[in-house]
């Protein structure tokens, strides 16, 4: 790794001394802490590399850059107004057709809600900015990709959950259904015909209602914000989709299956993972003094411990105080009472430091991306008690990989949660295949955050780099799929078989004819006679 950051460093050395940077418009409308969270990584990095990013999110820096300029979108978007957390815990989003609904009303309301800040608005109206790029979160925010249309430059996406057939389809690749399964899906390659029946029907589900319902609703907001203030017809946002020049993904080779790529869509996964920093004095010391070791404990930066309903809490104390090892949770106020003697309670926890370190023997978690990347990282087994969205496709893919356990949060009793963290901590071998699995995310070329940069300047420096994708994202499905052809092939075939046969048939009939006109011929002069 040594010569990899003396290059990084010599990188950012030039461009400090006198390179000019690219103007970047970087957008995070979203406004979940866990996706700016992992956002920001990309945006500091470009900053570094001495950049210019004009920043639209829901979260202020606490690290001012004299080339970052914030827009923020204030209020925030109360997403538990709409999606209550109380519906969250009692597992009201655990079909996979209600995650999707939830999925795009999320990627609506949270839009339109940033579209109508005051600033955002004026970034519309302006007449004097310009910018070499826009990137774009990829979470439901499509109609924010007219920014791009608006000043006419590249647009790059960060794909924060992962694959999604759409974004097959703006690179110009059809997603084989029968080893691909869907995004919300934790199958493998390998379907059974029920899972390849069910993977086909959801897929075609999302396809048809997100062409239908979710992106003309999104079209619809993109014309009310921009029309007024941009000259002629704007495209359509699924035309816009498909000018997307890059795609960084939030996924990776050593835990998700083998797919069809473009040279435009790049695995980023891992990139907000760093190497461990020394942690606060008090985690510290509880830490390295806890002779059995610590479990680490954490729901997130959304779904928070505080909501829990009481008798949740009650199941998890109780189990935690039967422990011998130390218990570190991250609960987010000082409320709680009567604590057992092994667990310490703190409001933010720096999670990923805290995973690095050699005395923590479990991590328990909701199952989201990001901490599950975290734990996979560090070599840490994990019992998952996932919630919603893709939080249960990642717990069974943790769970079949061998490193991992899962409990229902809404069911579990007190037994139930002791006995599975006994299981965990004392079968060397989860800790055996979280190490091996480690082994194999940590194995790449370079760091995802280096190749993800990488790239951004790529496509910067290229005007958009159109060759990363193939043509195909442009052709009408019937062309694509040669429908056509196969339509001109079966007309040929036809005439080849059925022109014959009717010529025969009708040679058959002269013959037939001219036969009987002949015997009546005959017949004829046999009477004369």
């Amino acid at each position: 790794m040594l010569p990899l950051r003396i290059l990084r460093a010599f990188t950012i050395l030039c461009l400090a001394n006198g390179a000019i940077g690219y103007n970047i418009l970087f957008m995070g409308p979203f406004p979940a802490p866990s996706h700016w969270m992992w956002l920001e990584h990309f945006q500091k990095d470009l900053l570094e590399r001495g950049h210019h990013i004009t920043s639209v999110n829901n979260h202020p820096t606490k690290q001012p850059h004299p080339n970052l300029t914030e827009i923020i979108i204030d209020p925030m978007f109360d997403i538990p107004h709409y999606l209550p957390v109380a519906n969250i815990f009692t597992m009201l989003f655990s079909s996979d057709f209600d995650n999707l609904k939830m999925w795009w009303n999320v990627g609506v309301w949270t839009s339109e809600h940033a579209l109508n800040d005051r600033k955002v608005k004026a970034l519309i109206a302006s007449k004097d900015q310009q910018f070499d790029l826009v990137i774009l979160e990829q979470f439901f925010h499509e109609s924010f990709l007219m920014f791009g249309h608006k000043f006419k430059c590249p647009v790059v996406t960060i794909g924060t959950m992962g694959y999604a057939d759409y974004m097959d389809h703006s690179m110009g690749l059809l997603t084989p259904w029968s080893v691909i399964p869907h995004l919300l899906l934790p199958h493998t390659d390998q379907m059974s015909f029920k899972q390849r029946f069910y993977n086909s029907y959801l897929s075609l589900y999302d396809a048809v209602m997100r062409r239908w319902s979710y992106m003309p609703k999104m079209q619809e907001m993109a014309q009310r914000h921009f029309s007024q203030h941009l000259e002629g017809p704007l495209p359509h946002v699924r035309d816009l989709e498909k000018n997307i020049s890059l795609m960084l993904i939030n996924s990776h080779r050593s835990v998700d299956i083998p797919r069809p790529s473009m040279p435009g869509l790049v695995n980023v996964g891992g990139a907000h993972i760093k190497p461990a920093k020394p942690l606060p004095k008090d985690l510290e010391h509880f830490i390295e003094t806890s002779s059995n070791g610590v479990i680490y404990f954490s729901l997130g930066s959304y779904v928070k411990s505080i909501d829990m309903p009481a008798d949740r809490i009650g199941v998890l104390l109780n189990a935690f105080g039967k422990l011998p090892q130390n218990v570190l949770w991250k609960y987010e106020n000082d409320s709680l009472t009567n604590l057992p003697p092994n667990v310490m309670i703190r409001k933010w926890m720096p999670q990923n430091d805290v995973l690095a370190h050699p005395n923590v023997k479990l991590f328990i978690t909701h199952g989201g991306i990001f901490g599950s990347q975290e734990g996979l990282y560090w070599a840490k087994p994990m019992l998952c008690l996932p919630l919603y969205g893709d939080q249960h496709r990642n717990t069974i893919k943790s769970v079949r990989a061998g490193y991992a356990r899962t409990l229902n949060l809404a069911t579990m009793t007190a037994e139930d949660l002791q006995q599975n963290i006994q299981a965990l901590v004392a079968d060397p071998q989860y800790k055996l295949k979280a190490m091996e699995m480690s082994q194999l995310f940590r194995e790449n070329p370079l760091h995802p955050l280096d190749e993800a940069s990488y790239w951004i300047e790529y496509v910067a420096k290229y005007k958009g780099a159109p060759f990363l994708k193939s043509h195909g994202a442009f052709m009408p499905l019937h062309q694509y799929l040669l429908l056509d052809v196969m339509a001109l092939l079966v007309a040929a075939l036809i005439v080849a078989i059925v022109l014959p046969l009717l010529i025969l048939r009708e040679l058959k009939r002269l013959i037939r004819k001219f036969s009987k006109e002949q015997t009546m011929t005959d017949s004829k002069e046999k009477k004369l006679k």
